[in-house]
């Protein structure tokens, strides 16, 4: 292992764990306080999306690893994108109706609405504004979890097994939500890292999760219940 992938492996290591300890500890205060504006609307917090995102792609350029292995390759990338759109709409519909099932049998045992409920948009300009903060937001988490911690580890450990860890990760993210809050964005997780492996690139990922969250807040807007599940 050189120097420069030992770096590499420490830094992003760190970001993981600092942005695994934000999101927790900002989702559990969030189930007792009410912010005064929608948090995906603050321009400080997305300035710091766009940072992150740029760390990122530095990260992957200092770890050495191929950009092919990265998912940095575009050459499929209109197919790559249809199997992201109806793989994004899929997991928006299903988690959908699995989570008004489960409130449904277990009110907020299974899992709780809270968090969904604070971004949703309060008029048609703020929901556009939030499918525009979503971009760099699910930047960040895919070429975190999917371009460093599956493409950037694969030296390491076989892909397969990173998948699953980086899924496990993704759900333990999501605790203050519930069991079901939990399983399904691990589950989404999962299936954005199979998506990965399975076209070499970041893009079917990248737009299924897009998709997904943005067409769950669309239908969240809607019934005007938060009854849907964010995948990230």
């Amino acid at each position: 292992m050189t120097i420069r992938y030992t770096l590499f492996l420490v830094l992003t290591l760190a970001l993981t764990g600092f942005l695994g300890y934000g999101t927790f500890a900002t989702a559990r205060l969030l189930r007792t306080w009410k912010p005064e504006r929608n948090l995906l609307l603050l321009p400080q917090e997305n300035a710091l999306r766009v940072l992150l995102a740029l760390a990122c792609i530095g990260l992957g350029v200092l770890s050495g690893v191929d950009a092919a292995a990265l998912g940095w390759r575009w050459e499929n990338w209109r197919i790559d994108a249809l199997l992201g759109l109806g793989i994004g709409l899929a997991l928006a519909y299903g988690f959908y109706a699995a989570t008004r099932l489960l409130l449904h049998l277990g009110g907020g045992r299974f899992y709780s609405p809270s968090l969904l409920e604070i971004l949703l948009p309060s008029n048609r300009r703020e929901f556009w504004l939030v499918l525009l903060a979503f971009v760099p937001a699910v930047l960040v988490e895919e070429l975190l979890f999917r371009s460093l911690l599956i493409g950037g580890l694969s030296p390491l450990l076989p892909p397969l097994v990173l998948v699953l860890a980086m899924g496990v990760a993704f759900g333990l993210l999501h605790s203050p939500q519930g069991i079901w809050g939990m399983a399904g964005a691990g589950l989404a997780g999962v299936i954005f890292g199979l998506l990965f492996l399975a076209t070499g690139s970041l893009v079917a990922p990248l737009l299924a999760h897009y998709v997904a969250n943005s067409a769950q807040i669309g239908i969240a807007t809607q019934t005007k219940k938060g009854e849907a599940t964010p995948v990230g």
